[in-house]
């Protein structure tokens, strides 16, 4: 239980110990830089993807309106649409950077828990989708097949699962300190090792090797008789495929430095403010993806052109 003892841990930027002016022009400007990476967020990502989510909302709603039915796609791309407009709300939470929110380790819990919650809902509802229409161009008769098409219960599988994955990253958070004020992020820097290392198997791991092999079967089956072509396909559903390459390159960064900041903490080690600064970029990076994913799905998905 040593490595579930996170009291010492601590950002680097609230334990300076420069040796050298360079290393503190360094410090400046990098706190200089994710200060500016914010306002750049806040002024111009945010409300084009508030803009283009609300749009979105308001064509589903319609179109459902006027047939009194939605598709299997549709309605998939409107889950994706909802948990990708809580993750911009929630995003609020990088306004005091380059410092952190203050809250409570209970009230940082549970911002973490309804962020897990929209993250792994985005990722699982989408491959899903990537399921569906590998499916329309591959039909096949199996109790998969017949799942997907009744895509409110595929909805709600997804959100059971994403709340049993929630809830056990909010038990992997700690259970001890609940009423002290705290430095706050999302995934927060006092969860325990296995925070990160879940999150990263069952929120990038996993979906991603779904994905990719849903793209592998895409482009190397032979498709059956009367099928399009593949390059119809593609055309046919671009938002898709577009959204597949923007979720899965910005979320390998941000994964790729939730891994590393868990080799810190086996380390047992704060790392430097370097890695500080680069995390910070990386979970900038992941809420501009919700906010250019949305943008996406109104540009191509052509219900919405």
């Amino acid at each position: 239980m040593a490595s579930h003892n996170m009291t010492w841990i601590s950002y680097p930027s609230k334990n300076l110990a420069f040796t050298s002016p360079e290393e503190i022009e360094a410090f400046i400007a990098s706190q200089n830089i994710i200060s500016r990476l914010m306002h750049c967020y806040i002024a111009f990502f945010v409300p084009t993807g508030f803009i283009a989510g609300i749009c979105v909302l308001i064509v589903f709603i319609k179109n459902y309106l006027q047939h009194k039915a939605i598709e299997n796609l549709d309605l998939l791309l409107l889950h994706f649409t909802i948990s990708n407009i809580i993750m911009i709300f929630l995003s609020f939470t990088v306004i005091p950077r380059p410092d952190y929110l203050k809250a409570t380790h209970l009230a940082c819990n549970v911002l973490s828990f309804f962020f897990n919650f929209s993250y792994f809902n985005s990722q699982y509802v989408f491959i899903l989708t990537l399921l569906i229409l590998l499916l329309k161009r591959f039909p096949a008769r199996t109790a998969l097949s017949k799942a997907t098409q009744r895509p409110i219960l595929c909805v709600g599988f997804v959100l059971v699962y994403a709340f049993c994955l929630s809830l056990a990253e909010a038990l992997l958070v700690g259970t001890d300190n609940y009423h002290l004020e705290t430095y706050c992020q999302l995934d927060p820097l006092f969860a325990w090792p296995e925070y990160e290392i879940i999150k990263f198997t069952f929120g990038f791991g996993i979906p991603s090797f779904l994905q990719i092999l849903c793209f592998a079967v895409l482009c190397t089956k032979a498709a059956p008789a009367g099928a399009p072509a593949f390059h119809q396909h593609i055309r046919t559903y671009p938002a898709a495929y577009v959204l597949s390459i923007t979720t899965l390159t910005c979320r390998l960064f941000y994964n790729v430095m939730i891994l590393f900041r868990t080799t810190l903490k086996l380390q047992r080690s704060i790392g430097t403010p370097q890695n500080e600064f680069v995390m910070n970029i990386a979970e900038i990076v992941l809420f501009c993806e919700s906010c250019a994913s949305l943008v996406f799905i109104l540009c191509f998905h052509k219900p919405c052109k």
